[in-house]
């Protein structure tokens, strides 16, 4: 597995072995953190490293190993030092492992780094990210010390510790000849399966003998004939330390698959090996092992992680608990009262220790929970502590969540009752094998553990281990030492013991190093900067301060500690203005529109600044406390100064024949009385007014009574920035700004129409009810049912709606709301509907069948808001005349499209926050489980020599063509190093759970029926990319990662790419797709696929070497360039790799993930070979002719504003809406937008069926939030559209040859469908139509009715932007 790893040439070393061929690591910036409370070393992860690390941990708590690599010095290793020099012999391997050994015992870092030993192994980045079986491991690294020890006086270490012999025998039960053979090993590797333990693994191979009879007999040498026999085998020699390989993995020949074995295992903390060895005339302490180090495998058979639970048998670390007080012994039975179960601790641990191993999977906790009790976690406990996962993490001090958080369990010391099956055929061994030792109460000295994983050493319970017996995560290395080997005394507790003097000298000068740069780093992370401002620099000017000469003279900047009092930082002060007399305040202040505002006086000279909460960056005002210049200051947030805009009549002097506004800013202090304005403006009597701008281009002014002119600013809800408008009492009823725009009183529109619509005859249709903000629905409706001449029944079987402009419905309004608790404004339309209005505890919803909704066609319902999901269904599916069960229900969102699911079939509508008036789809399909994914799959091969991706947001050529294969139509008459066309085939879908690794889903894809006529040999030779816009978009990497953790979401899909071989790529691996230039052309070559490590940087330097050395050529004769399809451009990567800033004069490293490049995985690269060609262009004939059309289409786009006006009242604009159009057009067919087309497709491609990418579009006046596409028909005949807006259906036009099907507005063939009359005369009726409709609110709105049929000024922009 490991290959030629370990290789090394002891002879003579030089640099080139570990340098060439190997990439370079990134070495860590941040300063490593101290140790832990357990004063025990980790050791960082490098990717996948786990194994290692577990492996060198285990050897070094094994202290006689240790100390026998200490005692070879630097005269038999040689020195890292001279490892560089061609005729050193330097031995690196034993000497990086001594120095990583220093490093755990006396190196204050919470992790020590494996980056050196595994550059002495030989290893690169790649063996780092990839991960290997531990078992192996130990064999190699053992193989390679003890070739790297030859010719020292350590050569026989690894044979002096582990070295044992097994010795074979054949006895003829004729002759008794004994026919024996002797084997040597290292470690002994046992059975798991159908096995109950590990003394019944060693009964098996050393104590039971293989009889050969009958047809199986043995041929005796010495009778020379073939005879009866007995097989056996016994340890012969006990090394002094005992190594258990556990062969937990197997292979399952029916269902031809790898497996783990996950069955109960035990093993004893002591073991006496007496009756498995062939001399036992020996005292049994001769053979008595005792268990200190279990390395633990969690996971399956094709991946996982590697931890170690090591017993510190020199007690050089902390061992310490935090004993819980809470009584271990729950049980359900025992929660009687209600108290206890609305405890959730109690709960789950109760639930946790019903299970046998205390470990259950965190969506069955969910489960079982709701069975005992019968409440679900989300009903019961979600509000209160919020969901069950985050519960779980929050009292991490009891429950132990997986890495993955897939999994938990008990991390307390319950009791486990594991069962040791051994064979009883010898009582005195069932003894010796189930004999435990003496319990940990009865022990002079409790045995310290620790669970060491990779960084994170915590301490554990000798009883813990017993829950490593089974399960996905248990043990799978067992290490063994003598009974007999005793520690000398001055070894315990002691780090430096044995540990050779340059050793110590060296990792006392690291120590010192460390604490240094973590003091400087403890200084930088407390200090920070303060902003002086000197009161005798300051005047009071208009409700603020403000410097006297300039900002820059007037503050001081100050770096401060923030851990010093406030008393240190006054007479730090003190020292620097040395002019300063008297008392000292200091203040924090900060700056307002009006200028410089003093909020809180700083008080407590003994308190720390971090105590009184100064931040970062503060202002701090340094005064005298009570004036500045003579003039007394208003402090703290109550007199705050609003800057205000106040509009005032002018004065006598001032007016002319007709009354002019002045706007003039002007500062109040926040606690002021609005009335204080008449006085500060020197009007004796007047009125009020206050702007309450909410959108851009709106203004609405309202009249403050005359009892609310004794309120503060603040309490009025004025901030800065607002207008308040001075009108005298004895001007008209209206007023001009000085925009021009009419601002009319409060009484302007006093009114609401209500429409008839209850299907009765009536003298009218329609009738103006007076009514204010403060009018009830009720009598509104009342008054209505009266002017119209209605029945009276009406009065208690008829309710209210809203109507939008489009003349759709709105939700009903209660009868005892008021209009402004309605939300409804004056003029706004109402219609008088037959049935009664819902109640506070019912919701009214729309909903329709299917995602392709046309706005006005869904149906309705009441229901109560405390209705499940499940229920709510089976109403809506009643109602539409529909039945089955295969149906769920899913939200519509704002974009008019079907949203998120409603997965919670038992959650009460009101649970999920729906709301009256909110829309919800039927959608056919059953949901998949929670937990699962439903995932489309796609079949991807880019079909031309340059794989070339649109954007997400361009979907202008796009078709599905027959057989379910999407494609992006190529431009006519490309040249032969055009883009290819993307081209994705649909496979079908795949129903997988989310905790299912990117492997299992790929071997899941390729079992569906249209996966079988493509010859794929495994799932390794697929590549993963998920579809956005049906274009590639992510990068799925990592094989064995889990769905969950790529956070793909229920609506994600994913596309599959072929390889000619397999590919690993890591995390810091990007894939780029290259292709050279050819000499002499404008046109490139293949694309090959190329695979660039960012380890060292996403740098230009490191791309520009990474592409020469892949296709061979000199780093200075290349130049490379990004491919921009959008911009049919091509953007050249520098030579230069760093740059200077002119302000900070330090060098800055370029990165090409940022802008300009933004690269990314998939992205085009160009390389041309400087040799053949030495010119700057790029680009190719099809950038030119790409590049041209773009030109011609803006072109058209312009010449589209000057279109002749008609006489129709409609508003239509050429704004492009930056939520479709975010980058410029891609080039439009030319056939497709010909008038002498007449409804027929473009020849060379299929027929499109998408048009919303045209860049033009029509408003209506009032256009809703819905979108929908509208076209507008310019002098080149060439539809655009700027952005979806909501309308009837009556007012969409399609381009010409296409027409409008379907709920969605989608543009079909012409000549599908009955031939319409001509496209543009169509287009100006149905939009007259509908504008006309439009047009009666808006003019009962009081809007103005502006005239600009096809007319695209820019004036109108503001309005097509509202909503």
């Amino acid at each position: 597995m490991f290959g030629d790893l370990f290789e090394e040439d002891y002879s003579s070393v030089s640099n080139d072995h570990y340098g060439k061929g190997k990439k370079l690591k990134t070495k860590a910036l941040e300063l490593p953190a101290p140790r832990g409370f357990t004063n025990l070393s980790g050791i960082r992860n490098q990717g996948g490293t786990c194994y290692l690390n577990s492996l060198l941990q285990t050897l070094h708590f094994t202290p006689e190993f240790r100390e026998a690599l200490f005692s070879l010095g630097p005269e038999e290793l040689g020195s890292l030092e001279d490892k560089d020099k061609p005729d050193a012999k330097v031995r690196i391997i034993p000497l990086q492992l001594q120095r990583l050994f220093a490093q755990l015992l006396l190196l204050d870092q919470e992790a020590a780094s494996t980056a050196d030993l595994t550059d002495s192994f030989g290893w690169t980045s790649d063996e780092e990210m990839r991960q290997h079986d531990v078992q192996e491991l130990n064999r190699i690294l053992f193989s390679a010390l003890e070739t790297s020890l030859v010719g020292t006086s350590g050569h026989d270490l690894i044979n002096r510790l582990y070295h044992g012999t097994i010795v074979n025998q054949i006895v003829c039960k004729e002759c008794k000849n004994i026919s024996e053979k002797q084997e040597d090993f290292l470690d002994l590797t046992v059975a798991v399966r159908n096995v109950s333990g590990l003394g019944d693994a060693l009964w098996d191979m050393y104590v039971e003998e293989e009889v050969f009879d009958s047809d199986n007999l043995y041929h005796c040498g010495t009778c020379d004939r073939l005879v009866k026999a007995a097989k056996s085998a016994k340890l012969r020699k006990l090394p002094p330390f005992l190594t258990f390989s556990l062969l937990r993995f197997n292979f399952d020949f029916v269902k031809c698959e790898r497996y783990k074995e996950t069955s109960c295992y035990t093993f004893p903390l002591r073991i006496n090996l007496k009756p498995f060895c062939e001399q036992s005339e020996l005292d049994d302490l001769e053979y008595m092992y005792d268990l200190f180090s279990v390395i633990i495998h969690k996971g399956g058979c094709y991946g996982g992680h590697y931890h170690v639970y090591i017993k510190d048998v020199d007690h050089l670390g902390n061992w310490q608990f935090q004993e819980d007080k809470s009584n271990p012994d729950v049980n359900l039975e025992d929660l009687q009262n209600e108290e206890e179960i609305d405890d959730p601790l109690m709960i789950l641990k109760a639930v946790l220790l019903q299970e046998e191993s205390n470990l259950i999977p965190v969506d069955q906790l969910g489960q079982k929970l709701l069975k005992k009790i019968g409440i679900s976690w989300n009903k019961k406990y979600r509000k209160q502590y919020g969901p069950l996962r985050k519960f779980l993490q929050l009292h991490s001090q009891i429950f132990l969540l997986s890495s993955d958080e897939s999994t938990v369990s008990l991390l307390k010391d319950w009791s486990l009752q594991a069962e040791s099956d051994v064979r009883g055929n010898d009582p005195q061994l069932l003894k010796t094998l189930t004999s435990e030792p003496p319990g940990l109460n009865d022990r002079p000295s409790c045995p310290h553990w620790f669970d060491i994983n990779d960084s994170r050493v915590q301490p554990i319970k000798e009883k813990d281990i017993e829950q490593q017996f089974q399960g996905k995560e248990s043990a799978y290395m067992l290490f063994y030492r003598k009974s007999q080997l005793q520690r000398p005394p001055e070894a315990r507790a002691n780090p430096r013991y044995r540990v050779p003097c340059h050793l110590l000298n060296e990792m006392d000068a690291a120590n010192i190093k460390l604490h240094i740069k973590r003091a400087e780093c403890d200084s930088t992370n407390n200090n920070f900067e303060l902003h002086l401002h000197l009161g005798p620099h300051y005047h009071f000017f208009n409700g603020a301060l403000h410097p006297v000469v300039s900002q820059t003279e007037s503050m001081w900047d100050l770096t401060f500690d923030k851990r010093k009092t406030l008393g240190d930082l006054r007479q730090s002060i003190f020292q620097l203005l040395e002019f300063w007399e008297g008392d000292m305040v200091l203040s924090v202040a900060k700056f307002v529109p009006a200028g410089l505002h003093v909020y809180q006086t700083l008080d407590g000279d003994h308190l720390t600044l971090c105590e009184i909460e100064i931040a970062d960056g503060e202002d701090i005002f340094v005064w005298n406390g009570v004036e500045v210049g003579g003039i007394q200051i208003p402090a703290g947030s109550d007199c705050e100064p609003l800057l205000l805009n106040v509009l005032h009549p002018a004065t006598s002097n001032e007016e002319e024949e007709c009354q002019q506004l002045i706007d003039s800013p002007h500062v109040f202090p926040s606690n002021a009385e609005i009335g204080s304005v008449f006085t500060t403006f020197a009007i004796p009597d007047g009125v009020i007014l206050v702007n309450n701008t909410e959108s851009v281009g709106e203004e609405s002014w309202t009249t403050i009574p005359k009892e609310d002119l004794k309120k503060t600013f603040r309490e009025q809800g004025l901030r800065n920035g607002s207008s308040i408008l001075i009108q005298d009492s004895n001007d008209g009823n209206s007023l001009l700004t000085k925009q021009g725009k009419w601002i009319t009183s409060v009484n302007e529109i006093d009114w609401l129409q209500v429409k008839n619509l209850c299907q009765l005859d009536s003298e009218e249709e329609q009738v103006k009810i007076s009514a204010t903000l403060n009018t009830v629905v009720f009598d509104i409706r009342i008054k209505a049912i009266k002017e119209l001449k209605l029945m009276k029944e009406l009065a208690e079987d008829s309710c209210l709606r809203p109507i939008d402009r489009n003349g759709k419905l709105l939700c009903p309004v209660p009868d005892n709301y008021t209009l402004k608790e309605a939300e409804l404004k004056m003029g706004s339309s109402l219609g008088l509907c037959p049935g009664k209005a819902p109640t506070s505890s019912q919701l009214f919803l729309f909903f329709a069948v299917g995602s392709d909704v046309q706005p006005g066609t869904e149906m309705e319902i009441i229901v109560e808001e405390t209705i499940s999901v499940r229920d709510c269904l089976k109403v809506m599916l009643e109602k539409s005349g529909l039945s089955g069960d295969a149906w769920h229900l899913r939200k519509m969102d704002w974009c008019y499209e079907a949203g998120e699911a409603l997965r919670e079939e038992d959650a009460a509508l009101k649970e999920l926050m729906l709301c009256s008036g909110d829309t919800l789809l039927l959608i056919e399909g059953k949901l998949p489980p929670l937990g699962f994914l439903k995932v489309p799959i796609w079949w991807y091969q880019p079909r031309g020599p340059l794989h070339c991706w649109k954007s997400h947001q361009d979907q202008t050529d796009c078709t599905f063509s027959q057989g379910g294969v999407w494609r992006a139509d190529s431009i006519q008459d490309a040249p032969s190093d055009a883009h290819a066309e993307v081209s994705l085939r649909y496979l079908g879908d795949v129903e997988i759970s989310e905790d299912a690794t990117l492997g299992e889903l790929k071997s899941q894809a390729m079992t569906l029926p249209s996966f079988s006529e493509f010859s794929i040999p495994s799932p390794a030779f697929l590549r993963a990319w998920t579809v956005e816009s049906k274009h590639p978009g992510r990068l799925l990497r990592a094989h064995y990662q889990q769905l969950r953790e790529y956070k793909l979401g229920q609506r994600t899909e994913i596309c599959l790419e072929p390889l000619q071989k397999e590919e690993n790529l890591g995390p810091q691996h990007v894939l780029l797709r290259t292709q050279t230039r050819l000499p002499g052309k404008r046109a490139y070559a293949l694309p090959v696929d190329l695979v660039w490590d960012t380890a060292r940087g996403w740098t230009a330097g490191s791309l520009r070497h990474r592409v020469a050395d892949f296709y061979s050529l000199p780093v200075e004769k290349i130049e490379i360039a990004k491919y921009l399809p959008e911009k049919f451009e091509w953007l050249p990567v520098p030579s230069w790799n760093q740059q200077i800033t002119k302000r900070k004069k330090k060098k800055k490293q370029d990165n090409l993930q940022g802008a300009p490049y933004h690269l990314k995985d998939g992205d085009t690269i160009g390389i041309k070979n400087l040799l053949v060609e030495d010119d700057d262009d790029f680009s190719t004939v099809r950038d030119d002719i790409g590049r041209e059309k773009q030109k011609e289409f803006a072109l058209g786009k312009k010449k589209s504003l000057c279109v002749p006006a008609a006489r129709k009242p409609f508003v239509c604009g050429a704004a492009t809406s930056p939520l479709v159009q975010r980058r410029p057009p891609a080039p439009v067919d030319q056939k497709l937008l010909s008038p002498s087309t007449s409804g027929a497709s473009d020849s060379t491609g299929p027929p499109r069926s998408c048009c919303r990418s045209w860049p033009v579009s029509c408003f209506l006046p009032g256009a809703d939030t819905d979108s929908r596409p509208c076209f507008v028909t310019s002098k080149g005949g060439a539809p655009s559209q700027a952005r979806r807006v909501r309308s009837s259906p009556g007012s969409v036009a399609c381009p010409p040859g296409l027409a409008r099907t379907g709920p969605r507005h989608r543009c079909q063939p012409a000549d599908t469908l009955a031939p319409p009359s001509s496209p543009a005369t169509i287009f100006i009726q149905k939009l007259t139509s509908s504008a006309l409709t439009a047009g009666v609110g808006d003019v009962a709105r009081g809007a103005s009715p502006h005239t600009c049929p096809l007319s695209f000024s820019s004036a109108f922009l503001p309005l097509m932007l509202l909503k």
